[in-house]
């Protein structure tokens, strides 16, 4: 058996430390690494991935954290996937969901695998598809994506996800924020998080005009769960009801006929994202034996040679 079948079969056998390993190498873009998943791909297909996103501070941390516990309560095996920004100037990235979720960092049916954005736009990490993919492979049934806090637009969770979980919480402003394009518009379920503070029936009403401004079709029918996360599964907290609504989102959107629609939409943003993927990197390649971005932003500041003109050559050169 090679080296590449040892790995592939280690995966599939659900081992932590192959796994870790591959999730690692394909953050960092190694063919090898590529040369597994390509390997692995028939397995997969068969876990279930729900989206976290929302605003900063709305609590999605521990939304997630209170998911994994129900879902291990009821037997199911969780992966989960934690993105973090990455620092503009260091390069760095505090992975702070490793200490909100410690809990459950000794549970052997509990894999938390953290990613830097590195860049990337959306609120999500360049690698999460390829880390997905690999937990499925493991044998994970449950997936939980959470992005990092998102503004209006970065919407990207709702193209890797089946089901997306959009938490907010009360006070985030007045109602004109509840009806903006973006954000709010994704979610196959609202989560209204900290909803024992004042203001929390306000921002419910505000998101049910939301919805009443929508077309009809598959994206009005979404249901608000309030929650109060802190509390983890006690009574109150509110996170039976929200994995039940993400349940009935799934009998809902996830069989017959709008299944495989949604099917064909994720493949294709997937198919997407690597083709970006690999065309930055050829464009990286290009850059680099060019003499760098430095030497041709230099060229270009010095007036010797216009923008348009640098980028044309460098894409030529791929």
């Amino acid at each position: 058996m090679s080296d590449l079948e040892g790995l592939v079969a280690a995966v599939r056998a659900g081992e932590q430390r192959a796994g870790a390993r591959l999730m690692r190498d394909l953050d960092d873009r190694q063919p090898r690494a590529l040369e597994a998943l390509r390997a692995l791909h028939p397995f997969t297909g068969r876990a279930y991935v729900t989206g976290v996103t929302g605003n900063p501070g709305a609590g999605k941390s521990t939304v997630v954290d209170a998911l994994i516990a129900h879902y291990r309560a009821t037997g199911a095996r969780v992966g989960v996937v934690c993105v973090d920004p990455t620092s503009p100037f260091t390069g760095g990235a505090i992975l702070g969901d490793r200490i909100r979720m410690q809990r459950h960092a000794l549970d052997p049916g509990v894999f938390i695998r953290s990613l830097a954005t590195r860049g990337h736009l959306g609120g999500l990490s360049r690698s999460t598809f390829d880390v997905v993919a690999v937990l499925d492979a493991m044998g994970y049934d449950r997936i939980l994506v959470e992005t990092v806090g998102v503004g209006q637009d970065e919407v990207e969770v709702m193209r890797s996800a089946h089901t997306t979980v959009v938490v907010t919480v009360p006070g985030l402003g007045d109602d004109i924020q509840a009806i903006k394009a973006g954000i709010l518009e994704i979610a196959d379920v609202l989560c209204v998080n900290k909803s024992d503070r004042e203001g929390a029936d306000r921002t419910v009403r505000d998101l049910l005009h939301m919805l009443d401004l929508r077309p009809d079709g598959d994206r009005k029918g979404v249901e608000i769960v309030n929650t109060v996360a802190t509390r983890g599964l006690a009574e109150g907290s509110g996170i039976a009801e929200l994995a039940a609504a993400i349940e009935r989102h799934r009998a809902l959107a996830w069989d017959g006929e709008p299944g495989k629609a949604r099917a064909l939409k994720r493949a294709a943003a997937q198919v997407a994202e690597l083709v970006r993927a690999l065309l930055a990197d050829r464009a990286a390649a290009a850059l680099a034996a060019g003499g760098g971005l430095e030497a041709a932003a230099l060229a270009v500041a010095e007036r010797r040679q216009d923008p348009y003109t640098t980028a044309q050559a460098i894409v030529d050169a791929m």
